[in-house]
C-alpha cells in the first residue's frame, strides 16, 4: 500500500511539474504527501466539487491552503477558509506553524514572491493581482449572503453549521467557483450523510481516508494512540469510540461523550426517522429555547396516545423576539396547543421592565406554560425517556436532529473525566427539547397565567 502511494505522488509531481511548466507555477517549496496525492490530482484536474472525510494529521487543512493559494494567483477573486468558528480559524490555520519548518503555514502558502499583504485583525491575505484569502467562521454565514466567492473551503465540516452551504452554494454557482469539504467524523451527522450521497455523483470528488490506509501512522503507533485513548478517556467504549471517528473514519462510531446520538442511531433503524405527516385533527405544541444575542430553538411535536410526533424545527439567531415569532409560528396552518418555554422567560428585563412572557402575550401567543428551573441533568434523563416514544420527520427536523445527535458532555481536562452538558450550537435545540420533555402533558411546570393584553397590532395565533 505504501509503495503503491509512493510511486503515484511521483508520478503525480510529474504531471504537476508539466503543468507549471505551462506558466502556472507558484513559487513555493510544497509538495502533497502520497495519501494527498489523489486529492491533489482531483483539483488540478478541475474538480469543482471535493468532500474528504480523512483521519487526524492527514493535512486537509495543508492542502487547502496550498490549493486556494494556487488558485488566487491563477485566477481573481475572493477565496474563503471557513472553520466551523472563527477564533477556531485563528489557532488552525492563521497562526499555525509548520512543525518542521518553524515557519507560518500561511507564509509558506502565499510566499513572498506573490507579494502578499497580512492582515492580522481580519486574518485575510491580499495578493498584487487582487485576490483575497480570509479565514472566517461559517457559523456567521449571515454576514457572508450578497459576497461574490471564487472558493470555499468548509474546515471540519462535521462540526460545521450545515445551513451555512445552503448559502454559499449559490455564488460558487454563478461565479464557477469550487468548494472543498474537510473533516473527521462526529458520528452519522449532516455531513457522513452528504458525503453518502454525494460519492455517486459524477460532479463530487469524494476521498475517505482511514489511517489504516496512509503513511502517516506505523501500526504500532496507532495501536499506542487507541491505549492512549482509553487510559485518557477512563473508559474502554468511549476510548474505542473515538479511535474508531477520528482514526478510522468510522460513521457510525458513537461521538464521544454524546447524550442522544446511540438513541437515534436505534431510532433510524427502527424506521422512526422518516416522513412523519402533519394530522389536522391533532394540536400542535412547541418548546422553545430562547437566545438574546444566542440562538433560538422551537421544536414542534404532536401527541397522539403514548405516541409523540415530531414533526418541525425551527432556528436562528441574532433576531429580536418579535422576529423570531414571526418566522417560527406565523403563517403555519397548525391546531395550536401548548407553547413550552424555560423558567428565564419570567425574567424582567432591565431596559424595558418586562419579561419576555410579557412580550410573546402581548403579541397574541397564548397558552403559554412556563417551566419550573431544572438542573440540566433532569432535561438530558427527561429526553432520553421521551426520545424511543418518538417519531421524527427527517427533512423538516434535518436541523434539529443534528443538534440531539451533536449535543455531548463537557470533557475536563483537568480531571480528566465529563462534566456536565457542553454549551454550543447544539445545546439550544437540545435544551428546547429537554423542555418538552420534561413538561408534557403536566410535568414539572409553574401555572401559565393569563396574558395580560394584546397590542393593537397583536398576531392572531391563539390556538
Amino acid at each position: 500500500m505504501r509503495a503503491a502511494l509512493k510511486v503515484k505522488a511521483e508520478a503525480a509531481m510529474a504531471a504537476l511539474a508539466s503543468v507549471e511548466a505551462g506558466g502556472n507555477a507558484l513559487p513555493f517549496d510544497w509538495e502533497p504527501r502520497p495519501h494527498q496525492v489523489e486529492l491533489w490530482e482531483a483539483l488540478m484536474e478541475g474538480a469543482k466539487r471535493a468532500d474528504v472525510v480523512a483521519h487526524r494529521r492527514w493535512g486537509k487543512d495543508e492542502v487547502a491552503l496550498h490549493w486556494a493559494a494556487w488558485s488566487a494567483s491563477n485566477r481573481p477573486g475572493t477565496y474563503w477558509h471557513l472553520l466551523p468558528e472563527t477564533a477556531q480559524g485563528r489557532k488552525a490555520i492563521w497562526d499555525a506553524v509548520n512543525p518542521h519548518t518553524g515557519r507560518r503555514r500561511i507564509e509558506e502558502a502565499f510566499p513572498a514572491a506573490l507579494h502578499p499583504v497580512f492582515r492580522e485583525a481580519e486574518m485575510l491575505v491580499e495578493l498584487a493581482n487582487g485576490a483575497t484569502w480570509q479565514v472566517m467562521g461559517s457559523d456567521n454565514y449571515n454576514s457572508l449572503v450578497g459576497s461574490s466567492a471564487a472558493g470555499v473551503v468548509m474546515s471540519e465540516w462535521a462540526l460545521a453549521t450545515p445551513e451555512a452551504w445552503a448559502h454559499i452554494r449559490p455564488m460558487l454557482l454563478e461565479n464557477d467557483g469550487w468548494a472543498l469539504f474537510l473533516w473527521t467524523p462526529r458520528g452519522r451527522n449532516h455531513a457522513a450523510r452528504a458525503f453518502e450521497s454525494r460519492r455517486d455523483d459524477p460532479a463530487w470528488f469524494c476521498l475517505k481516508s482511514p489511517a489504516t490506509e496512509t503513511d502517516v501512522f506505523t501500526p504500532e503507533q496507532l495501536e499506542r494512540e487507541r491505549r492512549e485513548l482509553i487510559a485518557e478517556l477512563g473508559s474502554v467504549e468511549e476510548g474505542e469510540a473515538r479511535f474508531a471517528s477520528e482514526y478510522l473514519v468510522d460513521f457510525d462510531a458513537a461521538a464521544p461523550g454524546t447524550y442522544y446520538a446511540s438513541l437515534l442511531a436505534e431510532a433510524e433503524r427502527a424506521g422512526r426517522v422518516g416522513r412523519v405527516p402533519v394530522d389536522p385533527s391533532l394540536r400542535v405544541d412547541t418548546a422553545w429555547d430562547l437566545g438574546i444575542d444566542d440562538y433560538t430553538a422551537v421544536w414542534f411535536f404532536q401527541q397522539a396516545g403514548r405516541e409523540v410526533r415530531v414533526i418541525d424545527y425551527f432556528e436562528t439567531s441574532g433576531e429580536g423576539l418579535e422576529a423570531v415569532v414571526r418566522q417560527a409560528i406565523g403563517g403555519k396552518p397548525y391546531l395550536w396547543g401548548a407553547h413550552h418555554l424555560p423558567h428565564d422567560v419570567m425574567v424582567r428585563e432591565l431596559g424595558t421592565g418586562r419579561s419576555r412572557y410579557d412580550t410573546l402575550g402581548s403579541m397574541g401567543l397564548s397558552r403559554i406554560s412556563v417551566g419550573a428551573p431544572t438542573d440540566p441533568e433532569e432535561r438530558v434523563n427527561a429526553a432520553r425517556l421521551l426520545i424511543p416514544m418518538c417519531w421524527f420527520d427527517a427533512e423538516r427536523c434535518a436541523g434539529g436532529l443534528e443538534r440531539l445527535r451533536n449535543y455531548r458532555k463537557r470533557w475536563n481536562r483537568a480531571t480528566r473525566s465529563y462534566a456536565g452538558p457542553l454549551h454550543d450550537q447544539a445545546s439550544h435545540g437540545a435544551d428546547a427539547f429537554g423542555e418538552f420533555a420534561l413538561n408534557r402533558r403536566g410535568g414539572p411546570e409553574a401555572a401559565a397565567r393569563p396574558n395580560a393584553r394584546a397590542s393593537p397590532g397583536a398576531l392572531s395565533w391563539m390556538g
